[in-house]
């Protein structure tokens, strides 16, 4: 018996790392996606790695047998109805788990790298029946820049959660982004501040066996 956590980035170190926050009580197992982009940034990039998550889920599935649970593991949740249509399983990405915590609190913001994820995420959500995202803050760097410099990224991120938590209309902010694992302890926030990759783990947690 095993989860699954599909990276539909192709960066195994990526992988790894989500593979090490998310790991709960149930062995985790990881598998990477075998094309596309590096970090996904764009359309096509998201288009790209819907596939090639059902990909990377058909040869993790052939190699290991099914698993009970699968998450994917980037803030757009690529491919995630067809995996559930696929898989028959529980399935669940990280930007929904994330949006469904926060949403459950009341009016939140989302902040987030790269300028492409802000209507994409606003479209998600709207695709989720997420109701209460007020507002998507995005930096200029994307995943790919975030990982390569950390300390301007964790700057960056601090500058867009103060301006976030500004708005005494909200009621938390999520954090999001697969290259933010282990982002979240290095950053501070008035409000509640919701990891995606950590809600992603707390899905697991509760996923129930098939």
């Amino acid at each position: 018996m095993h989860q699954l956590l599909i990276n539909p980035n192709t960066r195994h170190d990526l992988t790894h790392s989500l593979v090490q926050a998310a790991q709960g009580d149930v062995p985790l197992l990881g598998e990477t996606a075998a094309f596309g982009a590096d970090y996904i940034a764009s359309e096509a990039g998201y288009a790209v790695a819907a596939h090639a998550a059902l990909d990377a889920y058909e040869r993790h599935a052939a190699q290991h047998g099914r698993p009970t649970a699968v998450l994917v593991g980037c803030f757009g949740d690529p491919g995630v109805w067809a995996l559930r249509e696929m898989a028959e399983v529980p399935v669940m990405g990280l930007a929904e788990a994330a949006m469904r915590e926060a949403d459950a609190l009341g009016p939140f913001a989302i902040v987030t790298g790269g300028k492409a994820w802000g209507p994409m995420l606003a479209r998600l959500a709207r695709s989720q029946g997420i109701t209460h995202l007020r507002r998507v803050i995005t930096i200029d760097a994307g995943g790919d820049r975030l990982l390569a410099e950390p300390t301007a990224a964790v700057h960056s991120l601090q500058q867009a959660i103060d301006r976030a938590c500004l708005d005494t209309a909200l009621a938390a902010v999520v954090l999001g982004g697969a290259a933010l694992t282990g982002f979240a302890p290095k950053l501070s926030a008035s409000l509640p501040l919701i990891d995606s990759v950590q809600a992603g783990s707390r899905w697991l947690r509760s996923a129930p066996m098939r």
